[in-house]
């Protein structure tokens, strides 16, 4: 990361660059670029709209409005990406970073965003790193996407809830701390063949694939499947209660830690 600077775009050309930096990370024909003019106007009004530069090469992006939710200020993270070349190497964290500093300075402590669950690396990042939790699952968020990343299984995402004010943050992203996690209890998908949507501990794991871009080339059957059962399962245990609290590696395997909430 000494080469990788974070900042503010500065210009309308570094806006027209990032729709470029859109492109190369979600594809060419990614019908949902965020365009220059949206870029400038968020950033005018006190949006965040940051790069991460290697030289002069924009190799990462971080994008999102502030709004307002029951009277309290809350933002909204639109988009972070990061270039295949610079994946790896800690830019997207930064970028976070970055976004989490501007916004505390501004008195916004509540951050949302939403991942496709079935990500397990984007999983570990927001959960394992960031600190994050989710209880919100949405169906085909958006549609039929552009993105060959999205192709195949839909859109569904989970809603993240990341309260940067908070020590569980704090101590994930500064500190690099994480307490020591039991791995132990029930597994709603023990294999791929068995969904538990009747388990009543306070503590249950749900797996997901690995590397679910490389199973939708190899097997986009067995990719759908793995989205069904893992929607089934999100959506009947948050609705009895439980959210999202962490992701672990475990066995070879990655998966998420639901928690009945109190």
């Amino acid at each position: 990361m000494t080469d990788i600077q974070i900042r503010p775009l500065a210009d309308y050309g570094e806006m027209k660059r990032a729709v470029d930096l859109q492109r190369a990370i979600w594809g060419s024909h990614f019908a949902e670029v965020v365009p220059p003019v949206v870029l400038w106007f968020t950033r005018r009004i006190g949006g965040i709209v940051a790069g991460a530069f290697s030289g002069t090469d924009m190799v990462g992006l971080v994008f999102g409005v502030t709004g307002w939710d029951n009277g309290r200020p809350v933002h909204w993270s639109d988009m972070l990406g990061v270039h295949p070349s610079a994946r790896g190497r800690g830019v997207g964290l930064a970028l976070k970073r970055f976004q989490r500093d501007r916004l505390l300075e501004q008195g916004v402590t509540t951050v949302n965003w939403t991942f496709d669950p079935l990500e397990a690396r984007n999983a570990w990042i927001n959960f394992a790193r960031l600190g994050a939790t989710a209880r919100e699952y949405i169906r085909d968020a958006y549609g039929a996407s552009t993105s060959p990343l999205h192709r195949g299984i839909g859109t569904d995402r989970l809603v993240v809830d990341w309260p940067i004010d908070s020590d569980r943050v704090r101590s994930r992203m500064d500190a690099d701390e994480r307490p020591e996690i039991d791995v132990s209890g029930p597994v709603i998908n023990p294999d791929d063949a068995t969904l538990h949507l009747d388990l009543d501990d306070d503590r249950i794991w749900l797996r997901i694939p690995q590397d679910i871009q490389q199973l939708k080339e190899d097997d986009e059957l067995a990719a759908r499947r793995w989205r069904d059962r893992t929607r089934a399962a999100f959506e009947t245990y948050f609705g009895r209660g439980y959210e999202a609290r962490d992701v672990v590696r475990v066995a070879g395997e990655t998966r998420y830690l639901l928690e009945r909430r109190v």
